[in-house]
């Protein structure tokens, strides 16, 4: 026993470069699939918890009558939804400048229980001429507190008849100039449940049938809100106002109800049932009122516009999971079967010495499992980084709140134990096969590949004009079948990930998808992906290394200096890395196709050439770095050591 727990911490201690390089593919990978994953779950829950603690209305119903909403009105739809919370109000937008509206809410504010506004800055106030205002943005012109605003009611009331499909006669209109303007003042800076993107609300002065879009460059060429003010009913001047002896009836009727209903168990904005509930419930509100406009929160613009961008975000993932996973699994095998390759001489000592299958199996098996065990704990964290960092993102594009929520990690556990189960497997069948032989077979040195020709040697045109040293690496690469193309197929899908990530973004900044979310989560996957880049290149040339100590040995004893030495690897580096490159512009085809398809927009012919450029200018830059580090590696080889004939 003690001597197989010697040779066990030999092997950790030997191969200890190869144990972190396990570890780190399994952390990079593992972790960004885990938080990629679940991010749009996280982006939808965490919602959701504000939505019902900010009591956002289910609905919002509009009048289209210039009379708007009487009490009974207000009655039948209480009687739909029992212990239903219903606020009342007026919502105009004022055309004040081109592709831009200034939207007026008249809300009773010291009983706002449904859209309950959130004061971010400033304080609220019982006086009705003091006003909040929502919170500005690159795209909504800011309000300070203390600004104050002058009301025109004449203006207002002919946006509402205009907005209301009506006209003002000319006998209205003189009576309206006995008003007299109401200046009012900005006490708050809050944020609204139901108006939280930063590019600002469609207003309703666009046209009726015109369907709102999910991208932001679409969205900018609508008549869109530059702020809103939320104000008190009780400034609404009344019949009284413009003739003395008239009723004191509001001039702006009630025209907007908005209703959350009482369980607010079912609430669950992103699932199935709850949708099923609002088409529903908007079938019997359409029954019960005449001349109605209802907004479900499905239709609201803040909320929809999230939705879509959460589930671009959920299918972007799933496209690249598969890859990421794919890579991982590629990388781990091929460093656990070439380890234990390289192990003969122990296998067979182990064996001799009357140590079972089992026993000699389990060493690397126990490797394995404790290199991807302590790089998917690891994994945990950073996927949970990821996912936060994809919320901050969120935040460029709108008014995100607290992050609340961290759902169930399914990706990180079914990738995790995919990667596990997987490398176990194949790390037992590499150990079975290697302990079928003979011990006296295992202890002498495995037979040199044959030195038959390369298929570049059957092109003299290309052959002959190559020097020797060229020669020598195509040689060394090509004989080597299964070492090529492991080297090849990772480094190509590595490739494919970086430029899939790079298309994403030029379609985000350059081809009509102007959004701050997506811009950002395609730079976290250009970084996670040119990560795994550096990361398979560093293992599989370090694993290339490994093997081939008595190689590089044997050319230092003959008097091969450093620099030669190291260039007689890195070429096969670069060849590997160029060829890996090549097969990765085909690989990423689909990845694009499919990502053209889920964003709705773009082509293999809009892809900027930049785009096509910087991929393999990124993945020959991590080519470099990981020369870079090795260098040492190769250089400190003990000649003695390597060439000993353990045999």
């Amino acid at each position: 026993m003690k001597t197989y727990l010697k040779t066990l911490g030999r092997a950790f201690k030997r191969h200890f470069a190869r144990f972190l390089s396990l570890i780190m593919i399994v952390l990079v990978c593992i972790g960004f699939i885990s938080g990629i994953g679940i991010s749009a779950d996280v982006i939808e829950e965490s919602m959701t918890d504000y939505y019902v603690s900010a009591n956002v209305s289910d609905f919002i119903i509009k009048s289209t009558s210039q009379n708007g909403f009487s009490q009974e009105d207000i009655d039948a739809v209480a009687e739909l939804f029992p212990g239903a919370d219903i606020d009342t109000g007026m919502t105009i937008d004022i055309a004040s400048g081109e592709k831009r509206s200034l939207r007026l809410q008249f809300m009773n504010l010291s009983e706002n229980t449904v859209n309950k506004l959130e004061i971010i800055e400033g304080e609220a106030s019982d006086s009705p001429y003091e006003v909040y205002a929502l919170r500005a943005s690159d795209e909504i012109e800011g309000y300070e507190v203390g600004d104050t605003i002058v009301l025109d009611f004449k203006e207002i009331l002919i946006n509402l008849s205009e907005q209301n499909g009506t006209e003002i006669d000319s006998v209205t209109s003189a009576m309206l100039d006995r008003l007299e303007p109401v200046t009012v003042t900005v006490c708050g800076i809050v944020q609204s449940p139901v108006a939280f993107a930063k590019s600002g609300e469609p207003s309703y002065n666009n046209d009726a049938d015109a369907s709102v879009p999910d991208d932001t460059a679409a969205i900018k060429e609508m008549d869109l809100l530059k702020n809103q003010l939320y104000i008190s009913s009780e400034v609404i001047p009344t019949m009284s106002d413009i003739m003395p002896g008239l009723p004191d009836t509001p001039l702006i009727p009630t025209g907007d109800i908005y209703v959350a209903v009482a369980d607010r168990t079912i609430f669950d904005a992103y699932s199935a049932g709850y949708e099923s509930f609002v088409d529903s419930a908007k079938t019997q509100i359409s029954g019960a009122l005449s001349d109605t406009e209802i907004i479900t929160l499905y239709e609201n613009y803040s909320f929809k516009s999230l939705k879509a961008y959460s589930d671009k975000t959920r299918d972007i993932s799933l496209i690249l999971i598969a890859v990421f996973l794919l890579v991982t699994a590629l990388v781990v095998f091929s460093t656990m079967t070439r380890m234990v390759d390289e192990e003969r001489s122990q296998v067979a000592c182990l064996e001799t010495l009357g140590y079972s299958a089992f026993k000699i199996i389990f060493k690397y098996l126990l490797f394995a499992f404790i290199a991807t065990s302590i790089g998917g704990f690891f994994a945990y964290f950073v996927g949970f980084g990821i996912s936060w960092l994809v919320y901050v993102v969120f935040g460029y594009s709108f008014f995100m709140p607290a992050m609340t929520a961290f759902t169930a990690p399914i990706f990180y556990v079914i990738s995790l134990a995919a990667i596990i189960i997987g490398t176990l497997v194949a790390t037992g069948i590499s150990g079975v096969h290697m302990t079928r032989e003979a011990p006296a077979n295992l202890l002498r040195p495995k037979a040199p590949k044959a030195g038959r020709k390369v298929f570049l040697e059957k092109i003299p045109f290309i052959w002959n004009r190559l020097s020797f040293k060229y020669k020598s690496t195509f040689r060394n690469v090509l004989r080597y079948v299964n070492r090529f193309i492991m080297s090849v197929v990772s480094i190509a899908f590595s490739t494919a990930l970086v430029l899939t990530g790079l298309t994403l973004l030029d379609m985000s900044l350059f081809h009509g998808y102007d959004a701050a979310a997506i811009v950002g989560i395609a730079v976290v996957i250009v970084v996670f992906a040119g990560l795994v880049t550096a990361v398979v290149i560093y293992t599989l040339t370090n694993i290339n290394i490994s093997e081939r100590q008595k190689e590089i040995a044997t050319l230092m004893v003959l008097g091969y200096h450093d620099r030669e030495v190291t260039g007689y690897i890195y070429r096969e580096i670069y060849i590997n890395s160029i060829i890996g490159i090549i097969f990765g512009f085909p690989a990423s085809l689909p990845l694009m196709y499919i990502l053209f398809d889920v964003m709705g927009t773009g082509s293999f012919g809009e892809v900027s050439w930049f785009m096509w450029v910087a991929t393999p200018v990124i993945v020959l830059l991590f080519t470099f770095i990981v020369t870079l580090l090795l260098r040492r590696k190769i250089t400190r080889i003990d000649m003695n050591e390597s060439l000993k004939a353990i045999e």
